[in-house]
């Protein structure tokens, strides 16, 4: 009768903090479908759907802006200094970016920087020579941070060089995700930490109240060396990215190699997330060096769930509403939320040629379903889709008509925009446009326009999967 009682107890208890937590996501919950969904399932069934919740439930990272206040205290006297040197190089917008301007000033930590240089970088081959030819010329640092880094001959390769600089006095900081870089083994961030490299995974869970922050990540890729070069886009360290699996064979990927001071830009996110995971800040240069074709104005953007606004969805569907002529978008993932999906409609719906490139071979199986379930109201908008079907295609890339052309880490997907640090790199107008449009034009001659129609031509079985993952599609 006892135990009996103690039953009951137990599931009333769990019952009420289901409710507790159900009206928590009401409060919380960024989307009303979100919301509507966690709050049934938290209170029919709360044993399942609360530990579900507290790890996936979360749209806010809890702690970074705090960190971050504190690294500026820390480093109050350097902040002038700073300053001092990227003012000069601070670019006025002209008129047809002006309604960027305000927004700029509130999402971004530096706006656009002049008297820069960017490499496009096609693919692994290209990407880790520049790598691998830049960190050989380090001389005082280098700041490496990725979301993947494998320990398999590409890994191992780039591995030797930056403990070959460690061993000749270089300061090395490398920084991972830990959920993306499960696979890294212990042994090898020992060798690497022997070798005289700091080395700290990102930490996302730091913290007893973060002990739940499992779904955020942080998906930059970037490479800083001597405040000089910098490294930023869509390339992990693994040999998939130079093709050497099997199971994707070719890899089509784009990165760039920037100089001038959008590299001292790009070294500031590095900083605060090497602050967040390990309380310190290493000492760099912050004298901006000009870059000896400096022809691009650049404006680096950060953004993550940390972020006091939506960074990834104000600033995109800001830039998607400057087109006028052509929206071209490369992303291996296209989950939009409903604001970005309605952006790129009214866009087509007003005549601009809006293209979405997306890879014919997936590499996540219910992301991949889940495109398939807005190929109807993207027909009804006039939005051409193609499916890449050369090898597997990871880019991240936008071009907006000759004035805005976009490379970084950030997926057209629910992830990028509200659950994973990102960065990307943005030229206003300049000639790295005009490499961006031709890269992208050969990449629709190796592309597959697709019939949108031929989804209701599909299984029955085919299309529940694709309804199936949609509903998922917040959770992505």
């Amino acid at each position: 009768m006892q135990l009996t009682a103690l039953i009951s107890l137990l599931v009333l208890f769990v019952q009420l903090l289901g409710v507790l937590n159900a009206a928590h996501a009401v409060m919380n919950v960024r989307s009303s479908q979100s919301a509507i969904a966690w709050s049934i399932a938290l209170i029919t069934f709360p044993w399942v759907a609360m530990p579900l919740y507290w790890i996936l439930g979360r749209t806010r990272f809890r702690g970074y802006p705090e960190a971050i206040r504190r690294a500026s205290a820390e480093y109050q006297a350097k902040l002038p200094y700073i300053r001092q040197n990227l003012e000069p190089y601070i670019q006025p917008l002209p008129p047809s970016v002006k309604s960027l301007k305000r927004l700029i000033s509130n999402l971004a930590r530096v706006p656009f920087t002049s008297h820069n240089q960017a490499q496009l970088l096609v693919n692994g081959e290209a990407t880790f020579a520049a790598l691998l030819a830049a960190i050989e010329t380090a001389q005082t640092y280098i700041l490496f941070q990725f979301y993947i880094i494998k320990d398999d001959d590409i890994g191992r390769e780039l591995m030797a060089a930056l403990i070959a600089k460690a061993q000749q006095g270089v300061r090395v900081y490398l920084s991972y995700d830990e959920i993306g870089s499960h696979q890294l083994k212990r042994s090898t961030l020992q060798r690497l930490r022997q070798s005289g490299i700091e080395v700290t995974a990102f930490r996302s869970t730091r913290g007893i109240r973060n002990r739940f922050q499992l779904n955020f990540r942080n998906h930059r890729k970037i490479v800083v060396v001597d405040g000089r070069i910098g490294f930023v886009g869509g390339l992990n360290v693994g040999d998939e990215y130079l093709g050497r699996d099997r199971r994707f064979g070719y890899w089509r990927d784009t990165h760039l190699s920037l100089q001038g001071p959008a590299v001292q830009c790009l070294q500031i996110s590095f900083l605060q997330d090497w602050y967040w995971a390990t309380r310190t800040i290493p000492e760099v240069n912050w004298q901006v060096t000009p870059a000896p074709d400096a022809a691009e104005s650049l404006l680096v953007l950060p953004s993550g769930p940390a972020d006091p606004f939506q960074t990834c969805t104000l600033f995109f569907n800001s830039a998607f509403q400057l087109a006028q002529r052509r929206l071209w978008i490369a992303s291996p993932y296209f989950v939009p939320d409903e604001t970005t999906l309605a952006t790129l409609k009214m866009a087509a719906l007003r005549g601009v040629d809006v293209r979405i490139m997306l890879p014919a071979h997936p590499d996540h199986q219910i992301v991949y379903l889940c495109s398939f379930s807005y190929y109807k109201e993207l027909k009804q908008a006039g939005i051409q889709i193609y499916r890449f079907r050369k090898g597997f295609m990871h880019q991240k890339v936008v071009l907006v008509d000759d004035l805005l052309a976009g490379v970084g880490t950030t997926n057209l997907d629910n992830r990028s925009f509200h659950l994973n640090f990102e960065v990307m790199a943005f030229a206003l107008q300049g000639p790295l446009l005009a490499e961006v449009e031709a890269m992208l034009l050969n990449d629709f001659e190796n592309s597959d326009q697709v019939d949108l129609g031929e989804y209701d031509r599909r299984s029955l079985g085919f299309r529940l999967a694709v309804r199936a993952a949609r509903l998922m599609a917040p959770l992505q």
